[in-house]
């Protein structure tokens, strides 16, 4: 039978975990939607080859390689560089770093989709690039990439269950401790698998959310 007493004693250190694990995962993907969406302006906007050529070594390297063997570069490897980060910083870092490329290609995308009628139309109208980009490239690129930017936020937060691996203390690292120290391995399964789904669940209704107003606001655009 279940030892649901565990949870009295174990709680608020499960609760520490589910708060790093959010927290992790907010910053993570924040920060690498925001290097995603760079490295985008710069694919599409700087036409020189050897940039391209990084920015296409980078995203394929990323993407070929597994985040655990990421993450241990940035924590075991980057010290023999001189750079030592401390558990966290490494995770968030690794987060930023593995997610980037995923919504580089998304943003790519999105901004590929949008009409070019619209584009020229407002480069006659005598818009600067910068309130193009604004205006009219951005919203329509968020309308068809929120989706998939939804969806890839979600991957990213079964992802932080890797940086248990540092010593994050992250819900999984706890849920480790909880496994080791009492054996309970139904119940430690069981609170881990409830949470997951619980978050990605509240992330999805978001984005649904989100989805429908992005598209009700640019049908009052236009």
């Amino acid at each position: 039978m279940m030892e649901f007493d565990l949870f009295r004693e174990y709680g608020p250190a499960l609760l520490r975990g589910l708060s790093v694990t959010i927290f992790c995962w907010i910053v993570g993907t924040a920060c690498a939607m925001a290097l995603g969406f760079v490295l985008a302006l710069v694919q599409r906007g700087v036409s020189a080859r050897p940039v391209q050529w990084i920015l296409r070594a980078y995203v394929e390297f990323i993407r070929g390689t597994p985040f655990l063997v990421q993450l241990f570069v940035l924590y075991y490897g980057a010290p023999m560089l001189g750079l030592r980060l401390d558990a966290m910083p490494a995770g968030l870092l690794g987060l930023t770093i593995y997610g980037s490329p995923y919504f580089a290609e998304i943003f790519r995308a999105g901004l590929n989709a949008v009409p070019v009628g619209q584009i020229e139309a407002a480069r006659a109208m005598g818009f600067a690039p910068a309130t193009i980009l604004r205006r009219i490239m951005i919203p329509v690129m968020l309308v068809s990439a929120l989706p998939a930017l939804v969806n890839f936020s979600i991957i990213l937060t079964k992802e932080t269950v890797i940086l248990s691996m540092i010593t994050v203390p992250e819900i999984m690292f706890e849920t480790q401790t909880m496994m080791a120290e009492t054996f309970a391995f139904a119940e430690s399964t069981l609170v881990l698998a409830l949470f997951f789904w619980v978050f990605v669940e509240t992330i999805s209704r978001i984005g649904r959310r989100l989805e429908r107003r992005a598209t009700h606001y640019l049908l009052d655009r236009s």
